[in-house]
C-alpha cells in the first residue's frame, strides 16, 4: 500500500492505564498523551504488548482506543492500533473500530494459542483482521519471543504483500540483525520496518533503521532522542555510551518486574498509569525504593526525559 505514514523516529509503545482496582481507566489517557506530546513523541502504538492487550477485554480495548482518538486529535499525535490476539474476529472488529477512532494504521501479531503452521496460514489470519480497515495502512507485528511463531520475515513480507492490499510493513521485534537487514532491504527497501528491541536500538540505526517502536520511549524518550542525535552527527562513542545506559536502565527495571515498574516510573513523571494487570505483578514499596535508588545511581532522573 502506498502511504505517507512511516513509523520513523520514536514511536512509543504505550501503556494502557488501569485504575487501582485493576480496571481499565480511559480517563487517564488524556494526561498520558499530553505527556508524550510534550516529550516530542508524535506517534504511539497502542494496545500492543506494553499495552497489556493480551489481558484486556474487547470492550476495554475499544474504550482505550476511543480515548486515544480524542486525546491524539487534541495534542497533534497519531496512533497505530494493535488489534492482534487469539480471535481474528475480535481483531477484525477492532480494526473496524480503529477507523472510527481516527487511527493512522492498524497492526496485529500472530494468534499464539493454536499457532498457524505455515506462512500462508498466518497470512490468512492477518488478512482477515486487516480487512476490517482496508483504507488504513496495515503492519504485521512480528514478536516471536512472545508468540512463539517465527517465520522468515522476507517470506512473510512477500506473502503479506500478495494477500493484504493495505500491507505496508513489519514491526520487527526480534534481535536477529541479519534477519532485520534482509527485511529492511527486501524489494529494494520498499517496506516500512520499524525496530522493536530497545536494548539494540543503536545497532538497528547502524543497520539502516529509520525508527523504532518501544516501551522505554514512554519513560526515557530523551535518552533515545540523544542516541539518534549522536548517531546522526557521527559521534559513535557518545551513541555507544548512551546505548549502554539504555541497557543498564532496562536491566535494572526488568530485574524487579518490568511492566509494573515501568508503570510506576510513569507515575513518577506525573502520569498515572496504575498497576500492571494480572498475571503480571507489581512492585511493593521496598522494591520501588530500591528501583529509585538504583536508577538514581546511574543518573536516570537527569537524562531520561526533557524537563
Amino acid at each position: 500500500m502506498e502511504t505517507s505514514l512511516k513509523l520513523h523516529g520514536l514511536v512509543a509503545a504505550s501503556h494502557t492505564p488501569m485504575s487501582a482496582d485493576g480496571h481499565c481507566n480511559p480517563n487517564a489517557v488524556e494526561g498520558q498523551v499530553a505527556f508524550l506530546a510534550s516529550q516530542g513523541i508524535k506517534l504511539a502504538f497502542i494496545t500492543g504488548s506494553t499495552g497489556e492487550s493480551a489481558h484486556m477485554q474487547l470492550t476495554e480495548r475499544k474504550e482505550n482506543m476511543a480515548a486515544w482518538g480524542e486525546a491524539a486529535k487534541k495534542h497533534g499525535m497519531q496512533f497505530v492500533v494493535h488489534t492482534g490476539g487469539n480471535s481474528i474476529y475480535d481483531g477484525r472488529e477492532l480494526a473496524e473500530y480503529a477507523v472510527k477512532c481516527g487511527a493512522a494504521a492498524t497492526a496485529s501479531n500472530s494468534p499464539c494459542y493454536f499457532k498457524p503452521g505455515s506462512v500462508d496460514s498466518l497470512v490468512d489470519c492477518l488478512a482477515f483482521e486487516a480487512s476490517g480497515a482496508p483504507e488504513l495502512p496495515y503492519y504485521f507485528y512480528d514478536i516471536p519471543a512472545l508468540t512463539h511463531v517465527g517465520f522468515n520475515p522476507v517470506k512473510m513480507i512477500h506473502a503479506c504483500a500478495a494477500k493484504i492490499p493495505n500491507f505496508c510493513g513489519v514491526k520487527f521485534t526480534n534481535p536477529d540483525m541479519a534477519l532485520y537487514m534482509d527485511a529492511l532491504n527486501c524489494d529494494g527497501g520498499k517496506w516500512d520496518v520499524p525496530w522493536g528491541v530497545d536494548e539494540w536500538f543503536l545497532a538497528a540505526l547502524a543497520t539502516g533503521a529509520k525508527g523504532g517502536v518501544g516501551s522505554s520511549y514512554n519513560y526515557a524518550p530523551k535518552l533515545y532522542q540523544d542516541i539518534i542525535k549522536a548517531f546522526n552527527e557521527g559521534d559513535m562513542k557518545e551513541a555507544q555510551r548512551l546505548q549502554q545506559l539504555s541497557v543498564t536502565m532496562i536491566n535494572i527495571i526488568a530485574s524487579k518486574g518490568y511492566m509494573g515498574c515501568c508503570k510506576a516510573i510513569m507515575g513518577w513523571w506525573g502520569v498515572d498509569m496504575g498497576p500492571a494487570r494480572l498475571p503480571m505483578g507489581n512492585p511493593d514499596s521496598a522494591t520501588l525504593k530500591q528501583l529509585k535508588d538504583e536508577l538514581t545511581a546511574i543518573g536516570f532522573f537527569d537524562w531520561a526525559i526533557n524537563k
